[in-house]
């Protein structure tokens, strides 16, 4: 019988542990990576999000590992080289463009971010909080009529804009592999001219080779003066420490990230942006919740459960690990 370990269970789907029941034995547990190190070797399939490093190690001590199966987009968080060189199959978001555009969360949390950095939400609900009223001392920016600028005019990308346009803004857009233009939005030819021409900056694509570090500290300079940059991509993109010195320049009016390099490690970027963010509202930061809605969750969960159901049943793996192995388009997060 299969054997499966679900190393994030928290808040799983009732209908997608259903499935996998179909499918063998199901076992759920929130274990440190030592404990999965450990207990890896038991298991068929592996479960998770985005809380542990699937790496060589992990996949080494996995010796019976067929699966991997992670209901996300991003695979930063698993090394699929290894994986393919292992023979085991990486099951993800990844290329299910259909089922995707249903899903709305990163979109929504996008829109999120900017509103709360444009009219300053945080800071006006804790003074309440504190038994404040002062409706001046919080005034904030219209979105309505500023020039939005979006990097990779994918899934996610496409969604955005269609959010500015609502707003009254204008849009334009730098995605050299996008398949479907949406409508009403500006192309930009490259990126330096998309970055010149912004008042609100969102960033939309995978991390890939070519995306590592794609807004840096020339890209930032490109930015006019007071721009706003938002960020719930992956953390890597983005040279965080560069955005640390355009926001203390003032070059940035404010930034939002919904994810920062390193952030499983917390290590000396994650701790230089905690403590930026807490002596400036310029930054405001969320722990990577951009795709955690019940919603969101619930849905991907019974998706990714099927799609291991099939590959169980003996479908061609090569249907379900396509996109592990990095190709040469960049955008369309």
């Amino acid at each position: 019988m299969i054997s499966i370990l679900n190393v994030e269970p928290e808040g799983y789907s009732h209908e997608a542990l259903a499935l996998l029941l179909k499918s063998g034995q199901v076992v759920q547990a929130e274990l440190t990576r030592e404990e999965l190190l450990a207990e890896i070797a038991e298991y068929d399939v592996l479960i998770t999000r985005l809380r542990h490093q699937i790496d060589r190690q992990v996949m080494d001590a996995g010796r019976r590992l067929k699966a991997i199966v992670s209901p996300t987009t991003g695979l930063d968080h698993i090394d699929v080289d290894h994986a393919a060189d292992r023979g085991i199959a990486v099951l993800s978001l990844r290329g299910e463009i259909g089922f995707l555009r249903s899903i709305h969360a990163t979109a929504e949390h996008t829109w999120a971010l900017l509103l709360s950095l444009q009219r300053r939400i945080p800071q006006a609900a804790a003074s309440v909080l504190d038994g404040e009223w002062e409706r001046d001392r919080y005034r904030g920016r219209e979105l309505n009529g500023k020039r939005l600028g979006i990097v990779g005019l994918g899934r996610v990308g496409g969604q955005v804009a269609r959010y500015g346009l609502a707003f009254g803004m204008d849009v334009s857009a730098y995605d050299p592999f996008a398949a479907d233009w949406v409508a009403g939005i500006t192309r930009a030819p490259r990126l330096d001219a998309l970055l010149s021409n912004v008042d609100v900056l969102t960033i939309h694509v995978s991390l890939k080779k070519d995306t590592m570090g794609m807004i840096g500290r020339a890209e930032l300079l490109t930015l006019p003066v007071g721009s706003v940059l938002v960020n719930t991509a992956r953390g890597e993109i983005v040279d965080a420490a560069a955005v640390i010195e355009a926001l203390e320049s003032g070059r940035l009016a404010g930034a939002a990230f919904d994810v920062i390099p390193d952030e499983r490690n917390r290590g000396p970027i994650h701790r230089s942006l905690l403590e930026y963010a807490r002596r400036s509202e310029r930054l405001l930061l969320t722990p990577h919740i951009a795709g955690a809605t019940y919603e969101s969750m619930a849905r991907t969960e019974v998706f990714m459960a099927r799609k291991l159901t099939a590959y169980l049943e003996g479908c061609n793996s090569k249907d379900y690990i396509k996109g592990t192995r990095l190709g040469s388009g960049i955008f369309g997060a």
